[in-house]
């Protein structure tokens, strides 16, 4: 497990928001789940959005 601070990600498209620290359990993805440990060909669960069009951000 990684000591790193945890990151937020936005998709380019929608803006939906993907924060590490809370997952998104409704996609399968526990809380703490890190941006580099979903799967290459997850999408936007929004707007179908690849992976790779998202964006790291600071709030």
């Amino acid at each position: 497990m990684s000591d790193a601070p945890y990151k937020v990600w936005q998709c380019r498209t929608c803006g939906y928001i993907y924060e590490e620290e809370h997952g998104d359990p409704g996609e399968g993805l526990a809380a703490g789940t890190r941006w580099a440990d979903i799967p290459d060909d997850w999408v936007c669960p929004l707007c179908g959005t690849p992976k790779s069009d998202f964006d790291m951000i600071e709030l």
